[in-house]
């Protein structure tokens, strides 16, 4: 099951681990004999997706900056200000300047997000060595599928709005930090299923030997396939839909990488092939954390009312427009 993305990508885990492993702390295993994956894991790391230029090639924090991250994450929780999303709380942390998440219409505050993770690396993108993404293909005429996905402010119907408007899939998998961003793993000898707290969207994955469905089929979250290599769930998905807004979402291939590296922490690696946005594969690697707590029902909106009244406001606008 192995492709030409995987040889590629034969990164050393222990070199590009976020934390110092223990050398002789051994996974326990499941009644099959699997490495045991299983139970809560968050993904409430602060650590930027792209390194900030002010690090250069640097790969990884100083003493001296961890701390200064741990007290100003302090900080900002306690002031319980604007809510700061995925690579907002680094970046302020830094500063010491917070920018609202959405200025213009109210922003969540502090109390939604859960306390964050201080982890040693710079970036997240482990590949390209320079921790940014690869640069544009010619196609994409700078726009980026990583990025948040801006929707139609004046839609005619549903169909203008993106797909996380629309509560359909915020992606699989999903790898925003510190907003519902809980998996829960469970495994059997033949499938491991991976339940994302974002969306309630429930991955099941075989380990068995099976081809992927005929390339023509295209959907949401792609077409999985898993297999351990040593102590490591390889992921390998394919077929994943050309409607999607999300970047690891319109891949040729992904392959993620699942390696419990102790007792409360595990390595997590994405490889995104994306001819249609980048020149070159990227890699991304964070550390998720276990957790005691279950994962919780994402709603979105109920009943879909909030799709209504976003109709409903756009008309308005022409309304007032047309005055």
């Amino acid at each position: 099951m192995k492709t030409f993305i995987s040889i590629l990508i034969s990164l050393s885990i222990a070199a590009a681990s976020s934390v110092a492993q223990v050398s002789d702390w051994k996974p326990m295993q499941t009644p099959d004999g699997q490495p045991d994956l299983q139970g809560v894991w968050g993904n409430n790391t602060i650590t930027p997706v792209e390194r900030l230029d002010r690090f250069g090639e640097r790969q990884y924090l100083t003493d001296e900056e961890q701390m200064l991250l741990e007290r100003r994450v302090s900080e900002i929780a306690d002031e319980d200000g604007d809510a700061l999303f995925g690579d907002g709380v680094f970046e302020a942390a830094l500063s010491g300047v917070v920018n609202s998440y959405d200025p213009s219409t109210g922003n969540y505050d502090q109390a939604w997000l859960v306390d964050r993770e201080i982890h040693n690396r710079t970036s997240q993108i482990v590949d390209p060595l320079n921790g940014k993404y690869p640069p544009l293909a010619g196609e994409a005429n700078g726009v980026t599928y990583n990025k948040p996905q801006q929707g139609n402010t004046n839609p005619e119907s549903w169909l203008d709005l993106t797909v996380d408007d629309r509560c359909i899939s915020y992606g699989a998998p999903y790898l925003n930090a510190g907003y519902n961003s809980y998996w829960q793993i469970v495994q059997s000898k033949t499938h491991v299923v991976i339940v994302q707290e974002m969306m309630h969207d429930a991955r099941v994955i075989p380990l068995i030997e099976r081809p992927h469905i005929d390339e023509k089929i295209r959907l949401w979250h792609g077409d999985s396939r898993g297999y351990f290599d040593g102590e490591t769930l390889v992921i390998e998905t394919t077929n994943f839909s050309d409607k999607s807004t999300f970047g690891h979402n319109r891949s040729r291939i992904n392959i993620e990488r699942f390696t419990r590296i102790s007792e409360h922490q595990m390595l997590y690696s994405l490889t995104a092939d994306q001819p249609d946005t980048y020149q070159a594969p990227y890699t991304r690697e964070f550390i998720l954390d276990l957790t005691p707590d279950p994962i919780f029902e994402y709603a979105c909106h109920e009943g879909n009312y909030s799709m209504a009244n976003i109709l409903r406001g756009a008309r308005e606008q022409e309304r007032l427009s047309q005055n």
